[in-house]
């Protein structure tokens, strides 16, 4: 009886580990390094961690790309309690490297090369020394909790003449590649040795393609300044218009790739609705640009920078990191910038050039002729007047007796407010506020 009953619990004990199937899930790691793959190797890594994977296989074709996104995949990695492997597949060269030695074990196929992870600018300008010398402390750190040569990691990224980059032979001879392999298949079965074992690849959806594609920081900014410029032109013109259209359509771009992401919550959005309400209200119901509109655009500001922001970084109770925040507010206030400059621009354009001149009608209608029009306004400089609509910034004059179309050239009026005509165009008076 106690040899059955041993007999039996050494079965149970040993029988799972019996035909186990060893489980890869390979990621393809290709392509420039950014927001966008970041995006999809941490939904690939989350992915395995669900299904319970043995290793993850990284595919890596790259040639580099942004630092702060090659920092957020190799943190990724560094932080997955799955085995990760590293196939360099032809080339991980700058930000490649670091991804590649962050993983705990390499291979590399015949003719391929990584290495070379100084920091340069858009233009290959080799960056000033204080950035070199933050790549040197990450690339060190990563190998260390590999057990790698720190020293050869920090070699890879010196800006003197020589920079480290390594072929297959001597990255084996230096102890960063565990062996040559010519495919994903020939990775497995070196670490499987005799077991057999299942592949799953990440599967990459229209969507995932085409929210990696938005969240791009040059999209981003470009949708930044559709909701800025198109704000603006409102402001100059009320009325819901293709400005107000613009805008909109400038924050949808925006935030829903954001929110579907997880970056953007709902408590960042409705602080942007609330930020949009308040400059609304400045423009259409309270005179002037006061309080509600300072605290309009505050709030629009925190809403768009925060959208762009980790919200795990909300939940971290120690010393509060501020680096996360420095590149979306720096594209947010840039953007924000450039577009208002462009909007005054193009503004400048239309009221004063004459671009467009071939599409206007230059036929005069003359009185003589039998033609009524609007009222002379041209005669009008210098008259006062009183102000008979509001005015945020257009509305109804009376000058002597006779209603005009009239708008602020600053700020806005209430009606009995007087004014004093300063210009007039396009049978339009232009008003400011006579001197208290």
């Amino acid at each position: 009886m106690k040899r059955l009953i041993l007999t039996y619990l050494i079965i149970i004990i040993f029988f799972p580990a019996f035909g186990k199937d060893i489980s890869f899930y390979v990621i393809n790691l290709k392509g420039e390094v950014g927001p966008g793959l970041f995006r999809i190797v941490n939904k690939g890594i989350t992915e395995a961690e669900k299904q319970k994977s043995d290793y993850i296989i990284f595919d890596i074709n790259t040639y580099g790309g942004a630092v702060d996104a090659a920092d957020s995949i190799r943190t990724s990695i560094l932080r997955t309690p799955i085995t990760t492997v590293a196939f360099i597949n032809h080339q991980a060269v700058s930000a490649g490297a670091l991804i590649s030695i962050a993983c705990d074990s390499i291979y590399m196929s015949n003719g391929s090369t990584f290495g070379a992870s100084t920091v340069v600018n858009q233009t290959g300008e080799v960056m000033p020394d204080k950035y070199q010398a933050f790549m040197r402390a990450m690339m060190r750190s990563t190998a260390q909790v590999n057990g790698r040569d720190p020293s050869i990691a920090e070699s890879m990224v010196t800006d003197s003449i020589k920079v480290l980059s390594l072929t297959p032979e001597e990255a084996v001879s230096m102890g960063y590649c565990e062996g040559k392999a010519e495919s994903i298949n020939d990775v497995e079965k070196i670490i499987a040795k005799e077991s057999t074992f299942i592949t799953t690849k990440q599967k990459i959806t229209f969507l995932d393609k085409l929210i990696s594609f938005l969240i791009t920081p040059y999209l981003q900014g470009i949708f930044l300044m559709f909701i800025i410029g198109g704000i603006y032109f409102e402001m100059q013109s009320p009325g819901l218009g293709m400005p107000s259209v613009i805008a909109i359509l400038g924050a949808l771009l925006y935030f829903l790739p954001l929110y579907i992401e997880g970056l953007a919550e709902n408590w960042e959005i409705f602080i942007f609705a609330i930020g949009i309400i308040l400059i609304i209200i400045e423009i259409f119901v309270i005179p002037g640009f006061g309080a509600a509109g300072i605290t309009g655009l505050l709030l629009t500001v925190t809403g768009l920078v925060f959208a762009m922001i980790d919200n795990d970084l909300f939940y971290y109770h120690g010393k509060f990191d501020f680096v996360p925040v420095i590149k979306p507010l720096a594209i947010v206030l840039l953007s924000s910038f450039l577009s208002l400059i462009i909007s005054i621009l193009i503004a400048s354009r239309f009221s004063r050039g004459n671009s467009f001149i071939k599409l206007a009608l230059h036929t005069e209608l003359r009185d003589k002729e039998g033609f009524v029009g609007v009222a002379r306004v041209d005669k009008l400089e210098g008259e006062e007047g009183v102000v008979r609509s509001k005015m945020f910034p257009s509305g109804k004059v009376e000058v002597n007796g006779i209603w005009y179309e009239a708008t602020m050239e600053n700020g806005s009026a209430l009606p009995g407010d007087r004014v004093v005509i300063v210009r007039s165009e396009g049978g339009r008076v232009y008003c400011e506020h006579l001197p208290q």
